[in-house]
């Protein structure tokens, strides 16, 4: 897999994914950072001309710097499940097309910490694409691609994990649940949301308040507002568990 970027090459060094690094003749700070990370590791690397680095990226802003990573292992859900902590945080996508879109949800999963990803191996965005938007989060999130996302919730639910579905017009607001509960968070696809009977196995389905003139926010921005609250209300649970 082709990482370009110096944050993703970054983060990808640091979980020990890098085969191999590909080196513009243009310099900087943070390509200088790269390389020290590189040696130290005792990683390949070699330098090459611009054009190379535009082909190798498909003509994205590579920032002089492309490496050949080794693909995220993919978990089962019962690995992912197993290695929860308690209580579970997991992300659940329903058929996330866009690129852009799963790189900044991955960047929100992992600064939120959570537990893994969930996501449907058919009619999703391709790994590969996603390493630059979701600017290394991608070497860091673990992830759990399964054939059936409406089986998957059920299984959770199985596993004593409340499945929560995000959606317009959902039967609550999401801070009036209880995001410190084991809670796997349900998004859909960009255009139509959740799927029907994705939508009929979540547990809940809530929402977030739209008060101004929009009617709905880009789907990596309403994951963050949600993962978020769970994250202050797990903070506030763990501070009066310990009082």
């Amino acid at each position: 897999m082709i990482v370009y970027g110096v944050n993703p090459v970054l983060e990808a060094l640091r979980a020990g994914r890098v085969r191999g690094i590909r080196f513009g003749p243009a310099s900087s700070a943070r390509a200088a950072e790269v390389r020290r990370l590189a040696a130290a590791a005792g990683t390949p690397v070699t330098s090459v001309r611009t054009e190379v680095l535009d082909r190798a990226s498909g003509g994205a802003v590579h920032q002089g710097v492309v490496a050949e990573v080794t693909q995220p292992a993919s978990m089962t859900l019962a690995e992912l499940i197993e290695g929860a902590s308690a209580p579970a945080l997991l992300l659940v996508l329903d058929g996330i097309e866009d690129p852009q879109n799963l790189g900044a949800i991955l960047r929100v999963a992992e600064a939120a910490a959570v537990d893994g990803v969930v996501r449907q191996t058919r009619r999703a965005a391709p790994l590969a694409r996603v390493a630059k938007s979701s600017a290394g989060a991608l070497a860091h999130v673990r992830l759990a691609s399964v054939v059936n996302i409406a089986r998957a919730v059920s299984e959770l639910k199985a596993a004593g994990i409340w499945t929560v579905g995000l959606e317009a017009g959902g039967d609550d607001l999401y801070g009036d649940h209880d995001l410190a509960l084991p809670t796997a968070l349900v998004l859909g696809n960009e255009g139509r949301g959740l799927r029907r009977l994705v939508r009929e196995r979540c547990d809940r389905v809530v929402s977030i308040p739209m008060l101004g003139h929009v009617n709905s926010l880009n789907v990596a921005v309403a994951a963050g507002v949600v993962l978020f609250e769970a994250v202050r209300q797990r903070r506030i649970a763990a501070e009066d568990g310990a009082s």
